[in-house]
């Protein structure tokens, strides 16, 4: 046999507290890149934008100014010798006067009047330039240096870089405390689940404020109910079953010590023997129904699947019982169905007789002389259903509902008429769940209970 090695606890994930902090802290980040790379973008658009409005502005009012006044206000620009801003005219006929820089295409687009706006390079530099055509021919050319325009740029951006550089820490001290207040409620389940894991029962949850981990909160309480009142019938059904056990077992010590002390007299002997013989049977009844259940709840549980009759296992759990039953005054039969030899399953024989023996010994329990316990089996649809009927006190809705708990109907009715060790209804259900097929309990019309199993067909 295997021995399995210690549990190896998980390792621990990161958790969500940091997710939520760190998810937020890039969420942040991102932003504070793309709208840097927007407003370098942005600013140096306006810059340029409103330079060329100012030139623009000027050179239209030159344009429109008297010849005599624009030559003049020319040529006192040009004297001012400004690096980065010039002017120049040009003349009906072509003739370029002053300061700034004016490529050929420029001229002659003036000369057909139009209006140029464009951005032209002479000597390593490159020059925003706006021109106007002149009332009288000719035109107007105002430039300014493109690095004069952009020099503020900088100084705006590295302001605005600051304030993104505030904002993304004040992003991450805010990321720190929400990423509290979101884990929070996560955290404080997380240890009740560890509370309940330790077999603490009735954890009072504190109510969170968000939806999806108030769910979470509904289900973890509804499963420590549930816990709760599956370990209340466990602790119930062990209880009674070590009464029921305690009870052989006094039996058994009394009479072993009488015998040991040759306190019985000899005449006595063989009937003490059949008590003994009878509680020990007792005994066997409860340790082979509870190895049973044991074995039902392993995963090695042995199947061996068959083509299957039904009628032929029905007519032999019939003629096995069929001894028993006439002692008690009752009669076990065989209803025969047209389609008998048809009823065919995929499963295991064996199982599927301990199944039908069992039920047939419940109905034998509870049926009085002159009734009568009748085994079927029908087709209906893909399936093949069995049933077990018995001419006993019968079920009600409840019973019905919970005739395969463990021991339920025993406490029940244990003084009420004869009951079994509480295990047998039980066994069958698992029985017939690992078969593939499921099992049902009824009140027929006509009194008594019915027992009703459902088989894939083969």
């Amino acid at each position: 046999m295997t021995v399995p090695g210690p549990r190896v606890a998980p390792k621990r994930g990161v958790s969500l507290r940091t997710r939520i902090l760190a998810a937020t802290v890039m969420v942040a980040l991102i932003t504070v890149l793309v709208t840097a790379l927007a407003a370098l973008q942005l600013v140096r658009s306006v810059d340029t934008s409103t330079a060329r409005g100012a030139l623009g502005a000027q050179a239209e009012r030159l344009a429109n100014a008297k010849p005599a006044v624009r030559e003049a206000i020319v040529a006192g620009l040009s004297q001012l010798n400004n690096s980065d801003t010039a002017v120049s005219t040009v003349s009906p006929e072509g003739v370029v006067s002053g300061s700034a820089v004016v490529p050929r295409r420029v001229v002659v687009q003036l000369r057909q009047g139009h209006i140029v706006s464009t951005t032209v390079r002479e000597g390593g530099t490159s020059y925003l330039l706006e021109a106007r055509p002149a009332s009288g021919g000719g035109g107007v050319v105002v430039v300014e240096d493109v690095g004069a325009v952009q020099a503020i740029t900088p100084t705006v951006l590295g302001r605005l870089a600051l304030a993104l550089l505030i904002g993304l820490l004040v992003a991450v001290v805010a990321a720190f405390f929400i990423a509290r207040v979101l884990a929070r409620p996560l955290v404080n389940l997380a240890g009740v689940a560890r509370r309940m894991a330790a077999g603490q029962r009735n954890v009072t949850l504190e109510p969170s404020r968000i939806a999806e981990v108030t769910d979470v909160e509904s289900a973890i309480g509804a499963l420590d109910q549930a816990l709760l009142h599956s370990e209340g019938r466990q602790r119930e059904f062990l209880l009674s079953i070590s009464h029921e056990l305690r009870t052989p077992l006094t039996a058994i010590r009394g009479y072993a010590e009488a015998l040991g002390d040759g306190l019985v007299p000899s005449e006595q002997v063989a009937q003490v023997g059949r008590t003994l013989e009878t509680e020990a049977n007792r005994l066997t009844a409860f340790t082979n129904d509870l190895l049973a259940l044991a074995r039902l709840e392993a995963d090695d549980f042995p199947l061996q699947p068959s083509v299957v009759e039904v009628g032929v296992v029905l007519a032999a759990a019939a003629e096995a019982w069929r001894a028993a039953a006439t002692s008690g005054g009752v009669l076990v039969e065989v209803e025969a169905s047209p389609d008998a030899t048809a009823l065919v399953v995929s499963t295991d024989a064996a199982r599927l007789r301990q199944v039908v023996d069992g039920l047939v010994e419940n109905a034998l329990r509870v049926s009085p002389s002159g009734s009568r316990v009748t085994l079927s089996a029908r087709r209906q649809g893909a399936s093949v259903v069995v049933e077990v009927a018995d001419g006993g006190p019968g079920l009600t809705v409840e019973d019905a509902a919970q005739a395969f708990d463990r021991g339920v109907l025993r406490e029940r009715y244990r003084d009420a008429r004869p009951v079994g060790t509480g295990l047998g209804l039980s066994i069958a259900a698992r029985l017939v769940q690992r078969l593939g097929g499921s099992i049902s309990a009824h009140s027929a019309a006509e009194g008594g209970a019915v027992f009703r199993i459902t088989i894939p067909a083969g």
